[in-house]
């Protein structure tokens, strides 16, 4: 077998280091892929693929892209789960004999993205690291590109999930009992949507960790999260720490905001209750449009956008810091002017968190220096605004941590000019009188006219010659002209370089000095020009603890004057959030359809549940009445409160609500095999097992999905479950079909009975989306079916079904024995009945009047 060429054998000992990734190996001006890898990124980018001699039999497959648009195919390979190195010449090819070096100077995977490009500037980009020892697990997430960390144990797989779900990563890398945990890893993929991988077991050493974290995050910060003493999260955040060491190849500086809370700090919302109330994005369209987020999200700046999601995903538990966040609303609220001209100047902000990002791991070119410079000018501005609401405690904080970073701002202002390049190579970058070496570099290179200039003059003040004059070809560079009539006064040391008709060339060495400096000074420039702008950018880099401190604070604000701009103008109020188990909301709406209707169309209804005889709420009445609409509503005003937002009511008072769990709709998960009944079930069995009294429980369609009896049986169960302060003694909102519950008010304590109310006509019906006291008489499940365009022969011929069925069924009685259980009966038992089988007997088409009538006698005198 041939040998491979140097080259291929640089390429393969290059690709044995990173097997799981997809090598871009620089050549030229290109980045290439070879072989596997440049087979699968042919098919997944639709390059052409070609071939090029290795040194074997056949050509290697080979396809390519340029290096200075591989930002936009590597965002495209990451974003559909790939994971890339790149690997650049470490050599100057120019000072370089044979073949140039080569080696990885980065990994880009889909959680460790800092390109503008590829990311969603209004949604943090988690890495997550989890490690798991049976039971108990350490999880942390990082964002890379806003330096932000997050780290928490867990003592269930239940809250390890939902931590998961709480942070939607991208990536997720896994130790410990993880790595092979089939369940976990199913929810990452199926539910998340995260890439996972195992780390190397030696990365979670517990001693080794502790180095890396102390070395990172310094001894103080270890004591300061109580670290010393939650050796798991020592343990993944080490794994974490080791992994980004491995594929950045650069400082981590950056990664320097740890946040180590606890379980507890915030209101639980598992991923199911966060996609059923749509939180952030639709369930059909995953987009945000539809979503809370898109009513709330008032926003300026993209930091702001990602700090408002965090909020909303992370309520609040203690009344007195929501109560902080409602009084920097409030004011800012009351002072409509200042709140104009605050926001004003929070547009004009670029994320600064983000390229502060860019400038730690050195990507940040000059535009985004430039844009931190447009930033940074309107701190003073900001702060003079928010020292009028100086008596705010919450404003009085965020505004302390406002550093005006005037130094850095006159830095980057003085150094680069107003409108750089894209490319930081090829010069134009640093401002004229920023250095006195750039502009004389920069008059030589543009000819050096001042200098030839002077030269001129004096040639000709010291010759006597006054018609001397200097001149440049490219092939004799430099020279002095001088005519044939004054060819006499030509001084010695002149050189002659070209005869022509009528007059001589010559040269001096002054002007072969010069102008061996101005052919070089071009490229002396542009590698100056680079070499100050680096030095601005590590500057800058080395100030990032004040930069992110301020852009955090930054955000909060952004936050703040967003909510208090959807207070003011949605009409929303401050509710009274505390310990007391209540929910009490008067005239509450449902924000994101209230937005969507407009109007004033949306009917608004009040909620009271409590820890005593309002624990569980029965709603009963037809579908597409409102019953979800009322209930999610209730769950959104919560959270809402929560967060520290003012909500959607005339008043409102909540004590607080430790966890939200929801039923809502119908839905298979086949791939695990599971039944849409099987998938009610599995969630039924954990907000049972999970829900405190403190929790509040969406409800809706218990047990549709078997049969009546056995259906009608599981819910009244799980409504007693729920109801009974022993087993749990929840606030609960519980919709149902089952009319027969109703009875469970006057037989179980703390169960109310409310319904939708309906106004009917004939066959026509009106839903009024008002909640009121008592069960409901009907379902009207065939008139809604006739609203939805069900043709009339279905509606009618579905009437006397069910006239038939009513008439034949015995009544379900609801008694107050909690543990007995009815036998089960199927409707296909009535085929029996004596009036079923008269019926079936009958020639309806061909009897007169006078025989329909006595045949429905009959039948009423034989059901008597």
């Amino acid at each position: 077998m041939a040998e491979l060429t140097p080259m291929m054998k640089q390429y393969f000992e290059i690709k044995e280091k990173c097997r799981d990734y997809i090598l871009f190996y620089r050549l030229g001006d290109f980045y290439e892929m070879f072989f596997d890898d440049a087979i699968l990124v042919s098919r997944e980018l639709e390059l052409t693929l070609t071939g090029r001699d290795c040194g074997q039999e056949e050509r290697a497959p080979m396809c390519g892209v340029p290096y200075h648009a591989s930002e936009s195919y590597i965002g495209r390979l990451v974003r559909k789960g790939y994971k890339v190195a790149i690997c650049e010449q470490v050599e100057d090819p120019k000072t370089t004999k044979g073949l140039v070096k080569r080696d990885i100077v980065r990994m880009v995977t889909p959680g460790t993205v800092i390109e503008a490009s590829m990311l969603d500037e209004r949604r943090n980009n988690f890495l997550c690291c989890l490690f798991t020892e049976g039971a108990a697990g350490g999880v942390c997430f990082a964002d890379i590109s806003t330096g932000e960390v997050y780290a928490t144990s867990t003592t269930t797989a239940g809250e390890l999930l939902s931590e998961v779900g709480r942070f939607l990563p991208s990536e997720t890398l896994l130790g410990g009992d993880a790595v092979t945990d089939t369940s976990l890893q199913g929810f990452l993929k199926e539910r998340v949507d995260s890439i996972f991988s195992p780390l190397d077991a030696q990365a979670f050493d517990a001693e080794q960790a502790y180095a890396l974290v102390e070395t990172h995050f310094g001894a103080q910060a270890i004591e300061a999260n109580g670290l010393g003493e939650n050796g798991i999260v020592v343990r993944v955040l080490g794994g974490l720490l080791h992994y980004l060491e491995e594929t950045q190849k650069a400082s981590l500086g950056g990664l320097n905001t740890l946040n180590v809370y606890q379980q507890g700090q915030y209101m639980e919302l598992d991923l199911t209750a966060r996609r059923n109330l749509e939180l952030c994005e639709t369930m059909r369209t995953k987009e945000k449009k539809g979503s809370l987020l898109w009513v709330i999200d008032r926003t300026k700046t993209a930091m702001g956008s990602r700090m408002i999601r965090q909020w909303l995903e992370k309520p609040l538990l203690n009344p007195l810091h929501i109560r902080k966040r409602q009084q920097a609303i409030g004011a800012l609220c009351d002072d409509p002017v200042l709140h104009s001209n605050l926001t004003d100047e929070l547009d004009q902000l670029f994320d600064i968190e983000r390229l502060i990002g860019r400038v730690v791991y050195g990507t940040a070119n000059c535009r985004d220096l430039r844009a931190m410079q447009t930033s940074l000018e309107r701190l003073p501005l900001i702060k003079q605004l928010l020292s009028e609401l100086d008596k705010i405690p919450l404003v009085h904080e965020l505004n302390e941590r406002i550093d005006p970073l005037t130094d850095i701002c006159e830095l980057i202002g003085s150094a680069i000019v107003d409108e750089p390049p894209v490319s930081v190579r090829e010069g134009g970058l640093i401002r004229p009188g920023f250095r006195p070496e750039v502009d004389d570099l920069r008059g030589l290179a543009s000819g050096g006219k001042g200098k030839i200039a002077e030269i001129e003059q004096r040639e000709r003040e010291a010759t006597g010659i006054k018609g001397l004059k200097i001149g440049y070809n490219r092939v004799f560079g430099y020279y002095l002209e001088v005519t044939k009539t004054n060819l006499d006064a030509v001084p010695e040391h002149y050189i002659r370089k070209q005869t022509l008709a009528n007059c001589e060339r010559y040269i001096t060495e002054e002007l072969k000095q010069l102008e061996g400096q101005v052919l070089g000074a071009q490229e002396r420039l542009t590698a100056l020009e680079y070499e100050l702008f680096c030095e601005v950018r590590e500057h800058v880099a080395a100030q990032v603890h004040r930069i992110q401190r301020t852009a955090h604070a930054l955000s909060n604000i952004d936050v703040l004057a967003a909510l208090s701009d959807l207070a003011a103008n949605e009409h929303y109020v401050c509710p009274e959030v505390d310990f007391s188990g209540r929910i009490d909301i008067k005239d509450g709406r449902h924000p994101v359809v209230e937005k969507m209707l407009r109007g004033g169309l949306f009917i608004p209804n009040d909620t009271l549940l409590d820890q005593d005889d309002n624990r569980v709420a029965v709603i009963t009445g037809p579908n597409m009445a409102g019953k979800s609409t009322y209930m999610r509503q209730v769950a959104l005003i919560t959270i809402l409160a929560q967060m520290g937002s003012f909500v959607p009511a005339a008043s409102a008072r909540i004590g607080i609500v430790d966890r939200i769990f929801t039923r809502v709709g119908a839905s298979d998960d086949l791939a695990s095999g599971q039944s849409t009944f099987m998938v009610e079930m599995s969630e039924v069995a954990d907000i049972l097992r999970g829900a405190t009294r403190n929790s509040l429980l969406i409800l809706d369609e218990i047990g549709r999905g078997t049969s009546t009896y056995d259906g009608m049986s599981i819910a009244r169960a799980v409504v007693e479950y729920v109801a009974d302060k022993k087993r749990i003694g929840a606030r609960a909102l519980f919709a149902t079909h089952y009319h027969e519950l109703t009875a469970l008010e006057d037989l179980v304590d703390g169960i109310k009975n409310y319904n939708i109310a309906v106004k009917k006509r004939g066959d026509n019906i009106t839903f009024l989306r008002k909640i009121v006291r008592g069960g409901a008489d009907d379902s009207y499940g065939i008139e809604v079916a006739g609203l939805a365009g069900v043709p009339n022969p279905v509606i009618k011929r579905a009437k006397r079904i069910l006239a038939d069925l009513e008439s034949n069924t015995p009544k379900v009685e609801v008694h107050a024995v909690a543990d007995s259980e009815p036998a089960q009966v199927s409707l296909m038992d009535l085929g029996t009945n004596a009036v079923a089988d008269r019926l079936r007997s009958m020639q309806i088409e061909t009897m007169t009047p006078i025989e329909a009538m006595t045949a429905l006698y009959e039948l009423k005198q034989m059901l008597s």
